[in-house]
């Protein structure tokens, strides 16, 4: 009997085994580069945060305590406040509201807390009146003060008297879209000029990588600021955000297009591409069809680290001055309130905006190492 309980024990670890094996073995590409990318904690952490930010951009209206334009000079340079739960031992949250004093050296005016100024708080709140992604008409905000008027400042105010909290959410649904739209611009330019490079060869092969080592021979922001010259200073905020995306994009698509090439050189010759030719395909279609789907998941790995780069640029530009402008608000419009070192010696949550960039670059970059080595065949992680 024991002979009999060990070979049943036996054949179901075997059995085990096949079934395991039998998965991998079935399993198509996709399936396999999650399983690779769930065994990396890092990246799965930091997927998810990715989705936070995009997600807080999509509902920035619902989630910003108010509009991000709407200034108010009575609180310029107004303090962070902080939340408290409970006043006088009973359930309350609510933030301190301000004093006003006035520095007998410097003749600056200051805020202190006032203790007795209580500004209830709370969540689902009437406020500002806006349109859900310029569709649909609500007063709904997330968090706020249960009367309007009163100060609300949880990440304190600029120059103007404007909520940064607002104005960070607003900036991220820019800052992170244009990252999502340069990116897929370059894509496109990239896998096509890149597909075409490698598998013609010759002399459009020269032509098209003179051009990628001529780009990438001009310093980057004076090729920006010349190309941003250009744009007129009539055009309204929409059509400039949408220049802004195309001209990060036309030098973005440089590298992802000699990835491309290489991996078509490396890949033209094989079996199947060889029978996909004599079977009397296009050109167009045998490298649509068969060249770019084999090596799609390395280039989602790199789109994915392409992100960062985009909004960087974008950072870069508008805080030069010559990206995006106000009215419209991104993450690089805002840190140009902070180059003003008095500004920032006066007030220091100026400097978020930045924080929130390193943070989303970060996350960003994490993500993409994850999907690059899950898409790695040799990948053990």
């Amino acid at each position: 009997m024991a002979d009999a309980s060990a070979y049943v024990k036996t054949n179901a670890e075997i059995q085990v085994y096949d079934d395991d094996v039998r998965a991998e073995d079935v399993a198509g590409q996709w399936q396999l580069m999650w399983w690779r990318f769930k065994r990396h904690k890092v990246a799965v952490i930091a997927g998810i945060c990715v989705l936070f930010i995009y997600l807080v951009g999509i509902f920035a209206e619902f989630l910003s305590p108010m509009d991000p334009n709407d200034h108010h000079t009575r609180y310029t340079y107004a303090p962070p406040q902080n939340v408290d739960l409970f006043h006088d031992g009973q359930w309350l949250p609510h933030v301190k509201g301000y004093q006003v004093e006035i520095d007998q050296f410097t003749l600056r005016r200051t805020f202190v807390t006032d203790e007795e100024k209580i500004i209830p708080i709370g969540l689902f709140v009437k406020g500002d009146e806006y349109k859900m992604w310029g569709l649909i008409p609500w007063d709904r905000h997330l968090i706020g003060p249960l009367n309007p008027r009163d100060p609300f400042y949880l990440w304190g105010a600029d120059r103007l008297g404007r909520d940064m909290l607002s104005r960070v959410i607003h900036g991220a649904r820019v800052s992170m879209s244009i990252g999502l739209v340069g990116v897929a611009i370059s894509l496109v330019l990239g896998i096509i000029l890149g597909g075409i490079s490698g598998y013609f060869g010759g002399w459009i092969d020269n032509a098209i990588q003179r051009i990628i080592e001529f780009l990438k021979s001009i310093p980057t922001i004076p090729l920006w600021m010349g190309l941003a010259a250009a744009i007129p200073l009539t055009w309204e905020p929409l059509y400039v955000y949408f220049a802004i995306t195309v001209l990060i994009s036309l030098i973005g698509w440089t590298g992802l297009a000699r990835e491309v090439r290489g991996k078509v050189i490396s890949m033209k010759g094989d079996d199947f591409v060889i029978a996909a030719r004599l079977d009397g395909l296009r050109t167009n279609k045998i490298i649509t069809r068969h060249l770019v789907p084999s090596f799609l998941s390395h280039i989602i790995a790199q789109t994915t680290l392409a992100i960062p780069d985009m909004i960087l640029s974008e950072t870069a530009l508008s805080f030069l001055g010559i990206g995006l402008q106000p009215p419209i608000v991104s993450w690089g419009v805002l840190l140009k309130e902070a180059q003003n070192i008095n500004a920032v010696a006066t007030a220091p949550w100026l400097m978020i905006p930045g924080l929130a960039v390193v943070f989303a670059v970060l996350t960003l970059n994490f993500l993409g190492d994850g999907m690059r080595d899950a898409a790695d065949p040799y990948s053990h992680h």
